[in-house]
């Protein structure tokens, strides 16, 4: 009999979901290989339909339920990527599907998972609230499948199929940097990746916090808090994968938020490509520790894409910052006419570019004569706004840098 967890139920799984979900590409970045000091890999999950790798485990288990299961429905717990694998591919098999959310769920997953077919249910202000109601109205009472989102052999074995098609495509691969929440990807990419290379290494990245696997040895309980990769803010991992990730992952690393914002704008800005925080945990572990990875042919799954338009925005507007192509001067002048175009022409005439200007004259500390200019400047680089500064200190004004100096 085949085991519910080994390499031959992946096979089968891969069989079961050609042609039903997009075989994704999977290829070597020239720039983020510089960068890191590794042989960069990016297999990119967020070009399946519903932007992410969660629809592999969703269909393996929809595709196969019996008749009797078909007509009663599935149901499934979720406040993001697994909701629409589900909602999309039980439609599409013509099974009935509900979709258990916590009321506090962002308007457009649920909206998205609706227009995919799904019967949102709101329930709970927390997770927990909701998985209890999923539990007691949907599973005991209505006798629904759960479709659960990692913690079911057939779902790890969907989620493995990542891995065959990774190392099908780069067979030069040695070494998997995986994100963990609850652990299916990493787990059935486990499995996969031993089944076809005993000696690959295997990495896993978790949120520092939400470090579910150190807790899980150690016995302590994840503490939790804010963090940009919210498909693995997970608490618990399951009774399924915890066991596998212990046995057969090498080493799992933690990752602060910093680096999964910078691999989220580095992704959008080399590779253009959109990825959530969870889908960014794999570079963001290279990026904080690039000396692990060095001289290493890596692979990443850009696992999802799912990500607030508004978040994006943000993330890219402070990665501008912090790569200082975007300064803040701050400019004592005489408030007088003329004084505004003398310092535009100045940024103007080298090369810079004013976004935003805010005329302070009410400062209490500041000769009622004066005013205090706040410029929000695009430069090439930070030697580009160096020259900027420069050059207005040349033209006798009285410039500095906001984040560095701000004098009284």
């Amino acid at each position: 009999m085949t085991s519910p967890l080994g390499f031959v139920a992946i096979q089968e799984a891969a069989a079961r979901l050609k042609g039903q979900i997009v075989d994704t590409p999977c290829r070597p970045s020239r720039v983020l290989s510089q960068i890191t000091g590794a042989e960069v890999w990016l297999k990119f999950e967020n070009f399946q339909f519903t932007s992410s790798f969660k629809e592999r485990g969703a269909l393996n288990k929809l595709a196969q339920l019996g008749a009797a299961e078909r007509s009663v429905g599935v149901a499934a717990m979720s406040a993001g990527n697994h909701a629409q694998g589900v909602a999309h591919h039980a439609t599409r098999l013509g099974i009935p599907s509900t979709i258990v959310m916590p009321r506090g769920t962002p308007f457009t997953k649920v909206s998205n998972t609706r227009a995919l077919g799904g019967d949102v249910v709101l329930h709970g202000e927390t997770l927990a609230e909701a998985w209890d109601h999923l539990q007691e109205e949907f599973i005991r009472q209505r006798g629904m499948t759960l479709v659960h989102p990692y913690d079911d052999p057939a779902v790890i074995a969907g989620q493995g199929t990542v891995a065959l098609e990774m190392l099908a495509e780069a067979p030069e691969i040695d070494t998997l940097v995986l994100p963990i929440g609850g652990g299916g990807l990493i787990a059935g990419a486990a499995i996969a990746a031993r089944g076809l290379r005993p000696h690959i290494r295997l990495i896993g990245v978790q949120s520092s916090n939400y470090a579910g696997v150190a807790a899980a040895r150690q016995g302590d309980v994840v503490h939790g808090g804010q963090t940009l990769a919210e498909g693995i803010a997970v608490s618990q991992l399951g009774r399924l994968t915890l066991p596998v990730i212990l046995e057969q992952v090498d080493e799992v690393v933690l990752v602060e938020e910093h680096h999964i914002e910078r691999a989220i704008a580095l992704l959008a800005t080399i590779e253009k490509v959109v990825a959530e925080g969870a889908g960014a945990a794999g570079l963001a572990a290279l990026l904080a520790d690039p000396g692990r990875y060095a001289g290493r042919k890596v692979g990443l799954v850009v696992s999802g894409g799912n990500i607030d338009p508004r978040l994006l925005a943000s993330v890219l507007m402070r990665n501008l910052v912090s790569e200082s192509r975007l300064i803040s001067l701050g400019i004592d002048i005489e408030d007088r006419p003329g004084s505004l175009g003398r310092i535009a022409d100045c940024i103007g005439l080298h090369n810079g570019n004013i976004i935003q200007v805010h005329h302070e004259r009410l400062a209490t500390r500041m000769h009622a004569k004066s005013a205090r200019l706040k410029l929000l400047v695009e430069a090439q680089d930070e030697a580009h706004g160096r020259v900027l500064l420069d050059e207005l200190r040349k033209a006798g004004f009285q410039a500095f840098l906001q984040q560095e100096h701000e004098p009284d």
